[in-house]
């Protein structure tokens, strides 16, 4: 199974941080942030990650490339801590992809069409994550309970969505549908950034997903949405013609969203309060 990542946004809310570094190699704690979404993925059957960048993202293919310069500097110093975790890193099975222009999420995804795909197509290939890095789930539970879901539906693409206040539904898809057991609904519609009025209900997408090898079939034929982009709420919305699509509810504590500077900066100071040991002074 294979995990995307799209990483070749301008994030334009980061500048002048993000001007010569991707906003996904912003450092939480000590590690950036795509590397949280990188072994999540991989700690959910994953066995490729596949990072959509383009020509300003290099820099995260040389984190996650080996440097056995570095490695044995850091050994010469007796940093074995360290030259062992670089090591590990740069042996992680990540490749690229590249999107050529910023034509949306559904455009990004459709990028890696041809390694998640590879030879089966789409009749025959695996499910597959994608997974925003604007948000990290820590403790790594939330996709194996979404391909739980997804098995006990007969292999249906599962999106996890989160409560949000009526007022933020503006910011975010939103889905219609109804629930069929506990924290599981069946998803009946989605709606891009719907005003207050037009939200079907207050259930927003949360970044992560599980989707059938037809999405990738969907996605290369879409027309241009919201913002002229290729949308991938456009094609989830098709997918409902064929497939069976369901929500999984996250809960609010279990995500740490890193999309805006304030945000990022909260959840650094979250993870280090978890991270800080029992007792420690505050």
């Amino acid at each position: 199974m294979k995990a995307i990542i799209p990483a070749a946004g301008l994030a334009t809310r980061f500048l002048p941080a993000t001007k010569a570094q991707p906003k996904a190699m912003l450092p939480v704690l000590n590690k950036p942030a795509i590397q949280y979404v990188v072994e999540e993925a991989l700690a959910a059957e994953a066995d490729e990650v596949v990072v959509v960048g383009n020509a300003q993202t290099q820099a995260i293919a040389a984190h996650f490339s080996p440097d056995e310069a570095l490695v044995a500097q850091l050994e010469g110093r007796g940093k074995t801590n360290y030259a062992d975790e670089v090591r590990r890193v740069g042996s992680l099975p990540v490749s690229f992809a590249e999107q050529p222009e910023p034509l949306g999420l559904g455009h990004a995804i459709h990028c890696a069409a041809a390694k998640v795909l590879g030879d089966a197509g789409d009749a025959e290939a695996e499910p597959f994550y994608v997974l925003l890095s604007d948000v990290l789930v820590p403790d790594n539970a939330l996709l194996p309970r979404m391909l739980a879901s997804s098995r006990a539906h007969g292999g249906a693409s599962v999106i996890a969505v989160i409560r949000v206040p009526r007022e933020q539904v503006n910011r975010f898809g939103v889905i219609a549908g109804e629930p069929v057991e506990g924290g599981i609904w069946r998803i009946t519609g989605m709606v891009e950034k719907p005003s207050v009025e037009q939200a079907p209900s207050d259930l927003a997408i949360f970044g992560r997903y599980l989707l059938t090898p037809r999405v990738m079939e969907l996605l290369s034929r879409v027309a241009p949405g919201a913002g002229g982009e290729i949308q991938l709420t456009d094609a989830l919305i098709e997918l409902l013609a064929y497939e069976e699509v369901y929500a999984l509810i996250v809960d609010p504590d279990e995500g740490f969203d890193v999309g805006t500077v304030e945000d990022w900066l909260s959840t650094n100071l979250r993870l280090a309060e978890r991270a800080a040991p029992s007792g420690a002074a505050g």
